[in-house]
Order: structure tokens, then C-alpha cells, then sequence
């Protein structure tokens, strides 16, 4: 089975495989948001953390290569009585617009480049735009709560200092924490986080 046809099936049920509340990481973030602007959720499954953006203000694109959860992330704007844009996108081929977006929101993403997808992002965030990732380090495979097993598909500080060296104001933090996200994130978790602006 592929990478497409995995996600499809996880995603099939009409349950939300990881819950319909924005990421803990992205909700702490809120003080920080512009007010207005556009905002790209890379890898947004099944739309909990677009949806929230859109709450907030924001004119939202809602990108996953996987249909069907793009399918229940226009549901759940509905039901929230907010609209985003889907879009279907496979990471590995897209070209990524110039200067296109004020935020770009990357949770749990699992690239199979990650130097592709930084470079994506570089461009396609506006100067002065403000970055927002956690995803999982190498330490997440000794826990086993949530994430890819291919060591490739993590990230590591090193990883992210150099793919936004030229960004400014970069933070990045490291620790465990306990996560529940549905019942596709459980437990204690390894957490890396990014906060940068361009």
C-alpha cells in the first residue's frame, strides 16, 4: 500500500483520527498571529488546525494530499461557521507560490525531503511572515505515542537551524509532554517546536 492510499484508509472512518481541537503547540501561539492576512496549514489532514486559524481571523488554504480528510475538514468549517480553502497537494511535486502567505503552520507534517519542503516554505512565506512547526525528533521513537517509525521523517534541531538560517527571531524548543490528539496521538511524546519569522 502507499504513502496516499495509508492516508486514505486512516482517514476513512467518520471519526477524526486526531480530533477536531487545534494543535496544543499552534493555540499557544495565538498572541503572536497576525489579526489578518493568509495562512497556509501544511499537511492539515483533516482540518483541526486550519479550522482554527480560520477562527481566528484568518483566510485559510488547507493543504493534504489526501482527499478524504480534505473532504471532512470542509465539514468541520461548516459546522464551525468558518470557510477555508482546500487544497489537494502532493509535497512532492508542488510548486510552492512566491511570497504568498503572512503564516505558514507545519504540525506533524512527515516529508519524505524535508530540504524540499524548508525551501518550499522559504519561498513561499512572505518577508516578515511568521513560521510555526512542531513535529516529532528521533528521541519520539523510544516512546512509540504517535508519528512516523523512518527515522528520516523526523526532525532534528540541527535539521531546522540550518533549513532557516536566514530567518530571524528563530526559537526552537525541545521536551516531552503528554499528548492527546484523538486516537492517532496518545501519550507522552518527544516534541521539537519551531517559532521564526522570514
Amino acid at each position: 500500500m502507499g504513502e496516499f492510499e495509508r492516508w486514505e484508509s486512516r482517514y476513512a472512518p467518520e471519526s477524526y483520527l486526531f480530533g477536531t481541537a487545534a494543535n496544543a503547540f499552534l493555540v499557544r501561539q495565538k498572541p503572536i498571529l497576525p489579526k489578518v492576512g493568509r495562512a497556509l496549514s501544511v499537511a492539515d489532514g483533516e482540518g483541526r488546525n486550519g479550522v482554527w486559524l480560520a477562527e481566528q481571523g484568518l483566510d485559510v488554504v488547507s493543504m493534504d494530499f489526501s482527499t478524504t480528510a480534505q473532504a471532512k475538514a470542509r465539514a468541520l468549517a461548516a459546522s464551525r461557521g468558518v470557510t477555508i480553502t482546500t487544497q489537494a497537494v502532493d509535497l512532492s511535486n508542488w510548486t510552492w507560490p512566491v511570497d504568498a502567505f503572512d503564516v505558514i503552520v507545519v504540525i506533524f507534517a512527515q516529508p519524505l525531503d524535508a530540504t524540499t519542503l524548508f525551501a518550499g516554505i522559504g519561498r513561499a512565506l512572505k518577508p516578515g511572515g511568521l513560521l510555526l512547526i512542531e513535529g516529532y525528533p528521533p528521541k519520539q521513537l523510544d516512546y512509540g505515542t504517535g508519528g512516523p517509525s523512518d527515522i528520516e521523517r523526523l526532525y532534528t534541531r540541527e535539521q531546522l537551524e540550518a533549513g532557516f538560517a536566514g530567518f530571524t527571531d528563530v526559537r526552537i524548543d525541545e521536551y516531552d509532554a503528554e499528548i492527546y490528539e484523538g486516537d492517532g496521538h496518545g501519550g507522552i511524546s518527544a516534541l521539537i517546536d519551531l517559532v521564526a519569522t522570514k
